[in-house]
């Protein structure tokens, strides 16, 4: 009997990545391209929908060649991507979404805030269809994107032939179909999918009635379940770009971190919280019956797990903001050459460097010292749903060793702990059963970091064994677009591996309740010095 293989590709903020599974969920090989971004200014980030695709392309070609094997091997494909606007016009040519003219640049980018005014004016209307996004858009979605590009950009609006999200543009081209997966409508686009329908009224209503008009053909007329199998497989001419056979199943994709989901929790996925820990970061909790969490994203019918409702919370900035916040520092430089000379990430080299500098009875806690980090630098996804929020750091002296670095590491960290110990707290106070956080992302692969986010929720971690759980989950995708299960939550069952356990310290449970209860102080005091520098202005907002 022939072997089947199954390719998942996973593209992120700054690459595409593609890896080779079997049925078991065994990984056979993997590679990567980068892919370009265009920032012009503060929440302005671009993308090329051609660039991508060339890159999903090439590192498709080189993930089957390393592992090997033959392109009839190839069962089926499955892909995710981040929750950007992709806009084309005729044809299928990219479409400009800058004053720039720049036909290439046809992405915003999911962490592009430009329609942050958009956003504010949306809920403002307090319609109906923000239940369902835990009462307040955010401006990262795409109904807000899209009211800015006919406020702004008119002529390329009422020029374009289709709005898609990333997932949905990448499966379009590799098929042809027109499908829109359950999960990118329903968490980014407003769809109401335990009514299977969108609500023409909030289209109406927010500005965007042509949409509603024309029956919603510019953003989606087939909706269909994330994994079934889109129109007759690869067309002739993807598959030549991908060197693989005509016909090949293509499952409708997932967002990025819903992937990342499916490929770390198992079958076990009600009392489980997945947490996607990358650029960003996100959670995703699934359960029965609708829960409706404020700050939260959802409760979304079917937009991971099929049949079941899902509430996604995040952070806007989660590795992007640790980065940053060690960027600022004197030593960052001295820091950055010497991971580059030892091959690894400053962020690896700067773990690695607090766990060899903790000393007999000192955890990793004790090294951040009276460092404090709120590390809001975009804003404030969840639980408080506020883009205009901003970090803070508190405790700086006048150091400037490694020394003092790796406790500005550590604290950032812990700031990102802090964060999701709230996401966690805002979900089980609405009725949300989390027992275990099943984590996954690169920004998390540290197990400093994984005990670290115990510690700091409370909440027992799980890590996959799967060096890859983003693109497994990508693969299980097309493991069922290819008929080999029988549906997504059987492909879960099947591929996904054992994990190992981080539970959390009760040595140190009082010291991070002790710099809980610092971290939510200072964050109420940045917005408390919001309110008051705003003050009088129209963009100031309330403390949440």
């Amino acid at each position: 009997m022939q072997p089947c293989y199954f390719i998942g590709i996973d593209v992120g903020t700054g690459s595409a990545r593609a890896g080779l599974f079997d049925a078991s969920g065994a990984l056979l090989a993997t590679a990567k391209r980068d892919i370009a971004l265009w920032q012009d200014g503060p929440g302005i980030a671009e993308q090329s929908s051609d660039d991508i695709w060339g890159s999903v392309c090439a590192a498709v070609r080189e993930a089957v060649a390393n592992a090997g094997v033959a392109p009839e091997t190839i069962a089926g494909i499955g892909i995710d991507a981040t929750c950007s606007l992709v806009v084309l016009g005729d044809g299928g040519r990219p479409l400009a979404v800058g004053p720039h003219g720049d036909d290439r640049r046809n992405i915003i980018v999911w962490m592009d805030h430009r329609a942050t005014d958009q956003a504010r004016r949306i809920n403002a209307t307090g319609h109906k269809v923000l239940d369902y996004v835990g009462g307040t858009i955010s401006p990262e979605m795409e109904t807000p994107k899209l009211l800015w590009l006919k406020e702004e950009l008119p002529q390329a609006y009422r020029g374009a032939w289709q709005f898609l999200d990333l997932a949905d543009f990448l499966t379009w081209r590799a098929t042809g179909s027109l499908a829109r997966s359950i999960c990118t409508v329903t968490c980014k686009w407003t769809y109401l999918a335990h009514e299977s329908r969108w609500d023409a009224g909030y289209f109406r209503q927010i500005g965007l009635s042509d949409l509603a008009d024309h029956d919603f053909d510019r953003v989606g007329t087939e909706i269909v379940p994330a994994g079934q199998a889109l129109g007759a497989g690869l067309t002739q001419a993807a598959a030549a770009e991908l060197d693989l056979r005509p016909g090949t199943a293509v499952g409708a994709g997932l967002i990025d971190a819903h992937a990342g989901g499916i490929g770390s929790v198992g079958a076990v996925a009600r009392s489980t919280m997945a947490y996607v820990l990358g650029t960003s970061a996100c959670t995703m909790a699934s359960s029965t019956e609708p829960i409706f969490i404020p700050g939260v994203w959802g409760p979304y019918f079917s937009a991971m797990v099929p049949g079941l409702w899902l509430n996604e919370g995040g952070q806007s900035s989660a590795g992007a903001a640790i980065e940053q916040a060690i960027a600022l520092h004197p030593a960052a430089s001295e820091a950055r050459a010497l991971a580059q000379s030892r091959g690894i990430s400053l962020p690896d080299l700067l773990a690695g460097m607090a766990a060899d500098r903790m000393k007999p009875g000192q955890t990793a806690v004790d090294i951040a010292g009276a460092l404090i980090v709120v590390p809001d630098f975009l804003g404030n996804r969840s639980p408080f749903a506020d883009p205009e929020a901003r970090a803070l750091i508190a405790g700086l002296g006048m150091e400037r060793d490694l020394d003092s670095l790796v406790a500005l590491y550590v604290a950032a960290l812990l700031g990102i702990g802090y964060g999701l110990r709230q996401i966690v707290e805002a979900s089980r106070a609405r009725g949300a059963s989390i027992e275990t956080i099943a984590l996954s992302g690169g920004a998390g692969r540290h197990a400093l970091v994984q005990q670290l986010l115990a510690d700091c929720t409370g909440v027992a971690v799980s890590v996959s064994r799967q060096s890859e759980p983003v693109l497994l989950g990508a693969a299980m995708l097309g493991a069922t677009a290819a008929g080999k299960f029988a549906d997504l939550p059987s492909a879960m069952a099947a591929m996904t591996g054992k994990a190992d356990i981080f539970r959390p310290s009760d040595e140190t449970a009082t010291a991070h309740q002790r710099r809980f209860e610092a971290f939510a102080t200072l964050q109420q005091t940045a917005r408390s010095l919001r309110n008051i520098t705003t003050r009088g202005d129209q963009h100031g907002r309330p403390a949440a």
